[in-house]
């Protein structure tokens, strides 16, 4: 009878690890006291870009503390609808897009001037919701960053602004500041320093709901129901550059239709959270761990 003991704890373990997700299972209540609608200025000059530390220069740009949260895209899609910048359709949120250069490279997709599709409305995981004329935050989301968005609707966000979204050297400039640091708090990664798979913050729990977004500035020095961070912002002060949601970038390549991501997310492993990774994807592309945020050429 010993002898099954342990075969009996692993069949219950692999058991309730196949328990079903719930998406939508309560969330902590959490005030991090970091402001969304800050941002850091960033000064020209050079700094070290990539993992084998190749310099480059910027010159000056502003960029947001933070993710674009999911109340400030509902807010903007309600502002975007009176005005015709986007419609509704198929459950789809659609936005115009003027199109890229076709090279006819190989492998290479045709992204045609037309309506591409900014978010999806009837996915699980979508946090912005619409009951046929507004657009709001799910509750207990409205200050996690805006996910299940593809790279024509952080764009267009961005556009209406009169933003963009960084470049992937700006980017990058922002998480490092000057010195060759592989995080943007410095040389080591811990679980109070960012949000990455089983990190264990208070919004994951593999077994039932799996892991989850932090509100945008969550490690950030405060101790949340006994789960302690650290102040992990960048040089700059921005906050989740490592971890939370991949972050789409703005370049658009020659012969390629493929857009990049930095900074890691929810679902991947410390070593993915290094400032240099890349990941990439087709611009119609959505997930619940990728978002973006803005930078101005403004001063």
């Amino acid at each position: 009878m010993k002898r099954l003991i342990p075969t009996l704890l692993v069949l219950i373990f692999l058991l309730a690890s196949c328990a079903p997700v719930d998406l939508n299972a309560p969330l902590p209540t959490v005030v991090t006291d970091v402001d969304p609608d800050s941002w850091a200025q960033i000064p020209a000059g050079e700094f070290y870009f990539g993992q084998f530390d190749e310099v480059v220069t910027t010159d000056a740009y502003e960029i947001m503390i933070t993710d674009v949260t999911t109340a400030q895209y509902a807010a903007f899609l309600n502002q975007a609808l009176a005005d015709g910048y986007v419609k509704v359709e198929d459950n789809k949120v659609l936005g115009y897009y003027p199109g890229d250069k076709f090279h006819g490279y190989k492998h290479e997709e045709r992204i045609d001037a037309g309506d591409w599709l900014f978010i999806p409305l009837d996915d699980p995981s979508q946090r912005v919701k619409f009951d046929g004329s507004t657009f709001t935050p799910q509750a207990g989301y409205e200050n996690h960053p805006m996910t299940s968005v593809t790279w024509f609707g952080g764009w267009g966000y961005c556009g209406y602004y009169d933003y963009r979204m960084p470049t992937e050297v700006e980017w990058e400039k922002a998480a490092r500041g000057d010195d060759n640091r592989p995080f943007p708090w410095g040389d080591e990664i811990g679980h109070g320093n960012a949000n990455y798979y089983a990190s264990r913050d208070p919004f994951e729990n593999m077994m039932t709901y799996g892991s989850r977004t932090t509100p945008v500035g969550f490690y950030n020095g405060k101790t949340y129901d006994g789960f302690e961070t650290i102040d992990s912002a960048s040089p700059y002060g921005l906050y989740d550059m490592a971890g939370n949601v991949w972050q789409w970038t703005g370049d658009v390549y020659k012969k390629m239709h493929y857009r990049f991501m930095r900074g890691g997310s929810k679902d991947t492993y410390e070593m993915d959270l290094r400032i240099w990774v890349r990941n990439n994807a087709t611009p119609t592309y959505y997930s619940p761990g990728v978002g973006f945020r803005c930078v101005s050429d403004g001063q």
